[in-house]
């Protein structure tokens, strides 16, 4: 086993492999860009060293060598793929824990892994030339367009008429070049209603190539897993074998050595009929729900596989107990389409129980921005079945409290609830179909919740004096707790009339954390002049709107960032006569190209931001003073949304 192992990643999958460096005794250490100089996994680390970028090949060997470490691990997503970094570890005589260079670089050409999985007698999905796909008649389609070099859904645009066909490859080579420098395409048949079933495997240098079992991965939104579980609910102990076996040999086809995961399609009623889709050449996010139903340490694994250790390990070794479940929680808002969200962490709350891991790099005051991933944690729960597993994950989503910046928690919770979930009728076409459900309350419920527990707060916070009564009139007129008006994420006024008296259906508790009679535990928190409150997973942001005299007036609409990002256009100047819907402002942020249209008819008194300036989460941008409007308008419009290309630094890429 090695002394000392460098991670060349971040956030909590470097937290992860710290973990089990510690249990192994094996000294570690975080390499960290400037930004991320206080994160959690640089103060866990034995040893942390800056780098400006963690797709700096040259820097992470310069890492390896100031800190003396014999070995490199990528964790995923950066530069855990790339040939070009395992090459240079094996040029630097630095043990790299995932495949060597050869393999990585097979499997990570989807045209190249497909005509070896074909070569190892794994079924794959029939394929056309553009010639072949534009001869086709309509009965072919709709067929799938692929980058070749690509993941994450990538480069990937599926065509449904012959019409569609040019459009959708320009479209596709475009991003795939943007996103991997890369721009070959490849067409395939499309399956509408299928499952995404990946077997992990790991293999050591003296022949020993296991399988452990499959992970149905079919609930995805855009391509992008939103939930894992092991095992399928659909996978018979017999196609288990099949899809294990198949995975195995294509493994030892390619000389793959280290843990990687083959990836399958499967028509969603029979996966007996199945297809190859791609190896993903190293660890997944998805990994804790293949360890918790072996008992396998996969990092352990990989680490003494790396080390030149025989796994020392058989087929028959390795049995699936119990069901386990993951859900990964993105700072994401699920009701804004899902857009990125950002913001300090204000109120952190874990949750704890049988079965229960969690896997994060969160902490109160950690600054959450757009530069990475939007993954920010991972829940997983283990049951002795997958009633049981699924039971257990929605409490502890119930547990998680994020605080300060906006997850996908809440949606996460009624995406298990769903009906077909539960049943296990799954396929990859579900969640898109499914939609974002409401919220359970809506604005105005939110808004009056919100006043209860200010008012609540409020009160237990009043001394004896005059002027710390919360039942009567303020000296300034502001008369306590009667009267509020509130918006709900930055959206129209809401006006709350509470009584003085609400707050004793509210008992504070400590640290944030309030009762509210019949209605269970509630936490608040605040930042500026914002209020988060939150319950059950679910989170909102509250600010105080302005007061006005009647329902209409002249409107002032304020044009605020509804998400981090940078400035790409700015079509309006101040004096400019503006019509509702007309373009004001364009921002990138994510993959994301967002244009915020004016609220209202008026002129435009204010800009405050110009092209290549980075804003944050609702900071303001513009101002259009309105003519005669209903105050209960916007106070910014999107009116388009457009994926754009891959950020330089994404941590999962998958």
């Amino acid at each position: 086993m090695f002394d000392v192992v460098l991670i060349a990643n971040r956030g909590e999958i470097a937290r992860r492999v710290i973990r089990t460096l510690r249990r192994l005794g094996v000294r570690s250490v975080a390499v960290h860009t400037h930004a991320d100089r206080g994160a959690p996994h640089v103060r866990e680390a034995d040893l942390a060293l800056p780098i400006d970028s963690y797709m700096d090949i040259e820097a992470l060997m310069r890492a390896c060598r100031q800190a003396g470490a014999q070995a490199l691990h990528p964790g995923y997503g950066f530069l855990s793929e790339s040939p070009s970094l395992s090459s240079a570890c094996a040029a630097a005589e630095i043990a790299f824990v995932g495949p060597p260079a050869h393999a990585g670089a097979l499997m990570g050409d989807k045209l190249r892994a497909k005509e070896a999985a074909a070569g190892a007698g794994v079924p794959t999905v029939p394929g056309y030339t553009e010639d072949e796909a534009r001869a086709a008649g309509p009965s072919a389609y709709p067929l799938l367009v692929k980058a070749a070099a690509g993941g994450g859904g990538r480069g990937m645009r599926v065509v449904h008429d012959p019409g569609e066909l040019d459009a959708a490859l320009t479209a596709a080579r475009r991003e795939a070049r943007a996103g991997f420098g890369d721009d070959r395409v490849f067409i395939e048949r499309f399956l509408g209603r299928a499952r995404h079933i990946e077997v992990q495997v790991i293999a050591d240098a003296h022949g020993t190539v296991l399988h452990l079992g499959e992970r149905e991965c079919s609930l995805q939104r855009r391509h992008q897993k939103l939930v894992e579980e092991s095992p399928s609910p659909v996978v018979s102990a017999e196609l288990r074998a099949g899809l294990g076996a198949e995975a195995v040999a294509l493994a030892r086809a390619a000389g793959y050595v280290n843990a990687g995961t083959v990836e399958f399609i499967a028509a969603a009623d029979d996966p007996s009929e199945h297809y190859f889709l791609e190896v993903n050449a190293r660890l997944q996010v998805e990994h804790p729900v293949t360890e918790m139903v072996t008992g396998l340490d996969l990092v352990e694994l990989q680490l003494r596989v790396a080390a030149g250790e025989p796994l020392g390990l058989r087929q028959q070794d390795i049995a699936l107990r119990g069901h386990a479940v993951e859900a990964r929680i993105n700072a994401e808002d699920a009701g804004r389409g899902f857009l990125p969200a950002s913001g300090r962490v204000l109120m952190l709350e874990r949750p704890r129980g049988p079965g229960i891991r969690v896997d994060d790099a969160l902490e109160t005051g950690l600054i959450i921005d757009t530069a990475y991933d939007s993954l920010v944690a991972k829940v997983i729960a283990h049951g002795d079945d997958r009633a049981m597993a699924l039971a257990r994950l929605s409490g502890a989503l119930r547990g998680l409290t994020v605080l300060g910046v906006t997850t996908t928690t809440g949606y996460l919770r009624g995406l298990l609830d769903d009906e077909a979930v539960r049943a296990g009728r799954l396929d990859t076409g579900l969640v898109e179909r499914r939609g974002v459900p409401e919220a359970p309350m809506d604005d105005r419920g939110v808004a009056s919740t919100a006043a209860m527990l200010m008012l609540a707060e409020r009160a237990a916070a009043a001394g004896d004096g005059p002027f710390d009564r919360v039942d009567g009139w303020r000296a300034g007129g502001e008369r306590a707790g009667s009267h509020w008006r509130l918006s709900v994420a930055g959206g129209p006024p809401v006006d709350v009339d509470l009584p003085a008296s609400h707050a004793q259906a509210v008992t504070a508790l400590a640290d944030g954390r309030f009762a509210i009679e019949g209605r269970g535990e509630w936490r608040l928190a605040r930042d500026g002049d914002a209020v988060w409150i939150g319950h059950g997973g679910w989170t909102w942001a509250v600010r105080r709107a302005p007061a006005v005299e009647d329902d209409a007036a002249v409107a002032d609409g304020d044009l605020r960032a509804p998400m981090p990002g940078q400035v790409l256009a700015v079509h309006a100047a101040p004096g400019d006569r503006v019509r509702s819907g007309d373009p004001v402002v364009v921002l990138e942020s994510m993959k994301m190209e967002l244009v915020l249209a004016a609220p209202v008819d008026g002129e435009v008194s204010e800009v405050t931001v110009a092209v290549g300036d980075q804003v944050a989460l609702d900071q303001p941008l513009a101002r259009v003073v309105g003519d005669q409007v209903a105050l209960d308008q916007p106070l910014a419009r999107v009116v388009d949304q457009t994926a754009i290309r891959q950020p330089p630094e994404s941590v999962v890429g998958e």
